[in-house]
């Protein structure tokens, strides 16, 4: 089963369809207690950094969720999720976060006429680590659909997993840590291919557990 986590920020049903598209069991986890029973994890989240962080605390999660990572239960975050993996944020003053990736997230930038922020649209991404299971089956420069305005700048480049281009930067499009997982991109709104890398990510959990 796979325990969607809920922060009170995002479209949890989307989230939960995909997974059930794809065959996997699914629930929406609204108190700590529920992840301890799945084999998997996805922090979904729309917003700011900081609301995030306050509305985990506040629901008693942050210590569930980092206990569960360190027993090796997989976790998946998507959008805001992917960044509060990072040990901090600047998004309105700067903010702890889960520390599960070494790295912070800090504001994307346009530097040229092409590029708006938030980078908000369909985006080709190049996988740089091919040996990413999230990316098993899907090619290098698929696009999926991205909607934000910062971005997490990594410590170690071996945890970039994939990039898109904005400007003169390459951001993380995806990263990943042993097994601690994050795409920038919505895949439960990218069509086939975001599907494609939910159901990855489900049968490497339901594998390993």
């Amino acid at each position: 089963m796979i325990a969607v986590i809920d922060m009170g920020m995002g479209n949890l049903q989307s989230v939960c369809w995909a997974c059930k598209h794809i065959g996997a069991p699914v629930t929406v986890a609204s108190e700590p207690k529920v992840l301890e029973a799945a084999q998997a994890l996805i922090l979904p989240g729309v917003g700011a950094f900081g609301d995030g962080m306050r509305n985990l605390r506040h629901r008693g999660f942050v210590e569930v969720i980092c206990r569960q990572v360190k027993a090796g239960k997989p976790l998946l975050g998507i959008c805001l999720g992917m960044q509060l993996l990072a040990e901090e944020g600047e998004e309105y003053g700067v903010h702890q976060g889960l520390g599960l990736i070494h790295g912070r997230v800090v504001r994307l930038t346009a530097s040229g006429t092409g590029e708006r922020v938030p980078n908000i649209g369909w985006c080709d991404v190049t996988i740089t680590n091919p040996a990413s299971m999230l990316f098993a089956n899907i090619p290098s420069g698929s696009s999926f659909y991205f909607a934000h305005s910062y971005y997490v700048a990594c410590e170690h480049g071996a945890d970039v997993t994939a990039t898109i281009a904005f400007g003169s930067i390459t951001p993380p499009a995806a990263i990943q840590h042993g097994n601690v997982y994050g795409v920038q991109f919505h895949p439960e709104k990218s069509q086939d291919v975001g599907l494609e890398l939910l159901y990855n990510f489900w049968q490497h959990a339901a594998q390993h557990s």
